[in-house]
């Protein structure tokens, strides 16, 4: 499969989660890989919603009170290891803030992706920014509509306004993405080809190499 430059395309499917470090990490990784070799290939990437906490609160709740929760004892040495990894590809891991529901977000992604995958991908870009770096809250919709408007996606306040606006699309993708899938991140590369967690960019470069040859 060629595209109209001529390269080879790759097409990648993500399924991700806002509120999933991985996913964050994972993404930095990717982008390596996509600049790495984007004058061999052309790349067509689309972002799918997953829910690893589906009962998660809109309002939220303090991040360290739901890590110390969910992993007691061991949240301390989760954190610390996750902000090694988080220094590693040149970011700062910030616990602070809230966390909760990302419905919201998902919709919001949704609805990025209907003005261009470009926009879509700098949208998730700063969603996870904003959330792992500065401590702000995933369902903020003060925070969505900003991080909307950085990466020029139109129209975000009116379309989230609405709490029906992207719902029905959002549970299908998380049908047809999420339901087959243990985990996030979760990467298809030209529709048979998948990855899965926080992969190495030289993970990425294996799979457009195998993908471009088949």
């Amino acid at each position: 499969m060629s595209s109209s430059s001529g390269k080879k395309l790759i097409q990648i499917d993500i399924t991700s989660d806002s509120v999933c470090p991985w996913c964050y990490v994972g993404k930095k990784n990717l982008d390596k890989a996509i600049a790495s070799s984007n004058h061999k290939y052309s790349f067509e990437m689309k972002w799918h919603p997953f829910l690893l906490n589906p009962s998660a609160p809109r309002e939220g709740i303090a991040k360290k009170e739901v890590f110390e929760k969910k992993f007691g004892p061991r949240a301390q040495q989760i954190t610390a290891r996750t902000k090694e990894v988080f220094e590693g590809v040149g970011m700062d891991y910030d616990t602070s803030g809230l966390t909760g529901s990302s419905v919201e977000s998902h919709r919001l992604i949704y609805f990025a992706g209907k003005q261009g995958q470009n926009k879509q991908h700098q949208l998730v870009e700063e969603l996870f920014h904003g959330y792992f770096t500065q401590g702000r809250y995933i369902g903020d919709r003060d925070f969505l509509v900003e991080s909307a408007k950085k990466v020029g996606v139109e129209g975000a306040e009116e379309f989230l306004a609405n709490p029906n606006n992207g719902m029905k699309e959002v549970n299908e993708e998380l049908q047809k993405f999420s339901s087959h899938i243990n985990g996030v991140p979760h990467y298809v590369i030209n529709g048979k080809y998948q990855l899965s967690g926080g992969q190495p960019p030289e993970a990425f470069l294996r799979a457009f190499q195998s993908a471009a040859s088949s």
